[in-house]
């Protein structure tokens, strides 16, 4: 029986492995744990554009609510992902925590900003998600930060 040179070939390798980076972490810090929410909020938005560029004229309340203080930051961050994520698209300059209950697993915050303009506002990288992977939260007598991976 006559075989195929092509047969007992290797077939050649046509595909290869790129690196890829997919997420991205942001650490935020401050003077108490709720400042250091804030500060990973604003950051969350800074990744999106400049924030320079970003006005105040109106202001967006999220309410969130967590079983402990990473489920908590989690859904804090994805209530506010929330906004930049349905028509009319949200961008948020300043964060402040109105109500910040570390007890029950509550926040009540606003978010301070305008509506996102392509001709003023210059596209940063997209955030498609807040994950939980390596999501850390110190809050001790002199640290008070967070680290946050940012599916983009």
């Amino acid at each position: 029986m006559a075989t195929s040179h092509d047969e007992n070939k290797e077939k050649a390798i046509k595909y290869e492995y790129l690196d890829h980076t997919a997420d991205v972490q942001l650490h935020a810090w401050g003077d108490d744990l709720k400042e250091a929410f804030e500060q990973v909020a604003t950051a969350m938005f800074g990744y999106m554009t400049e924030l320079d560029k970003v006005e105040i004229e109106q202001t967006k309340e999220i309410t969130a609510e967590g079983d402990d203080m990473i489920n908590l930051l989690f859904h804090f961050l994805d209530e506010f992902l929330f906004l930049m994520c349905v028509d009319p698209y949200f961008i948020v300059k300043e964060v402040e925590i109105l109500e910040f209950d570390k007890e029950n697993f509550k926040i009540r915050a606003i978010g301070r900003g305008e509506a996102f303009d392509l001709d003023k506002h210059p596209q940063g990288t997209e955030v498609k998600a807040i994950t939980y992977s390596n999501m850390q939260i110190y809050d001790e007598n002199d640290k008070h930060e967070v680290y946050v991976i940012i599916d983009i």
